[in-house]
């Protein structure tokens, strides 16, 4: 698959997945090249909309549910209906399947309300609306916090060690001293057990990030009301509890892969956990998870194109242990990828 893009531009994005808020110099020592050249890179990236660093939420660690929704439609109410999922800040991954006639997309319900609300209130009654399955994801076997751009991304093993982020509550590691642009963290207090509870100021706080994953302290500042010392420590007690990290919305041809597809797979009971981390390991597998209904394991996989699908459907899944059934479904047009999830 041809691009504009070039090795520097694919290692620049393998660097953000690992820490999207790394400061510029310390990107320019693991790359090799000036801090100038990364910021430039940088710039020209985002601003085309081939990259974006946005901070990402895990629903566990908020202690809400989140569900895969197959929403089928008349074909001429798809696109509409679509972008109107798209519009809601608690959707990923809308997506059009199916010939145009299927969206599937995640939702973030924080409450039983919420998952009521749009399940069994909003969406039977939308014009044009044919039927809605609901599947509530049970356990995630890869996605989240774990990338693709992780498994396919250019960095050697030494670099992205020295990428990777100390733990937060503790400050920053003896074996990485702070960068000028990245003063110490204050040590965050101890956290309570359970669900972490989020306030306006967090909510605004998240909101901001999953806009821009690298916005500066003082314009988060801003944003929440708070002093920028208080910003990086709220934000270092988020990441610590799991709630808050950092993901990458990138143009696929950064990696050289084609479009997606989803994946519906019956498994036998016993052998669901067996293969839902044989399915995490594989290469092309951006996302994976137990679910409830029909099928009990659900994928998201990029392949180069139709013969590289057909050849891990008939490899990597064949080998999957006590599979019963696979449903595919190309996506044929994503309307909106993981922005804005705070």
């Amino acid at each position: 698959m041809e691009s504009d893009y070039d090795e520097l531009d694919r290692r620049l994005v393998h660097a953000l997945q690992i820490d999207g808020r790394a400061p510029f110099s310390t990107l320019a020592a693991v790359l090799g090249v000036s801090d100038r050249t990364v910021a430039r890179r940088y710039a020209r990236l985002r601003s085309s909309g081939a990259v974006r660093v946005l901070g990402g939420v895990d629903p566990v660690a908020l202690g809400a549910e989140l569900w895969l929704l197959r929403v089928r439609c008349a074909p001429s109410a798809a696109v509409a209906v679509a972008e109107a999922l798209a519009r809601r800040p608690d959707t990923s991954w809308v997506s059009l399947t199916s010939g145009g006639t299927e969206i599937t997309c995640t939702v973030r319900a924080e409450t039983e309300a919420d998952s009521e609300a749009l399940l069994l209130a909003r969406l039977p009654r939308t014009p044009r609306v044919e039927g809605v399955s609901a599947h509530s994801v049970l356990h995630t076997f890869y996605g989240g916090p774990d990338s693709l751009i992780a498994k396919l991304g250019p960095l050697p093993s030494a670099a992205v060690a020295a990428l990777r982020p100390a733990p937060p509550p503790h400050g920053p590691s003896p074996d990485r001293p702070p960068q000028p642009e990245e003063p110490p963290q204050p040590e965050a207090p101890p956290q309570p057990p359970g669900p972490v509870r989020l306030d306006d100021g967090d909510r605004r706080l998240l909101a901001a990030l999953g806009t821009d994953g690298r916005a500066g302290f003082e314009e988060l500042a801003a944003v929440t009301g708070w002093s920028p010392t208080t910003v990086r420590r709220r934000m270092a007690e988020l990441r610590q509890r799991g709630l808050l990290y950092l993901d990458i919305d990138c143009d696929p041809r950064l990696l050289g892969v084609g479009t997606r597809t989803l994946l519906w797979v019956s498994v036998a009971p016993p052998y669901l956990e067996e293969a839902g981390r044989a399915l995490a390991g594989h290469p092309e597998v951006a996302f994976a998870c137990a679910t409830t209904g029909r099928t009990n394991l659900y994928a998201t996989v990029v392949c180069a194109d139709q013969r590289a699908l057909y050849r891990y459907l008939t490899t990597r899944i064949a080998a999957l242990p006590a599979v019963t059934h696979v449903e595919t479904a190309p996506s044929i047009r994503t309307v909106k990828q993981a922005a804005n999830r705070g």
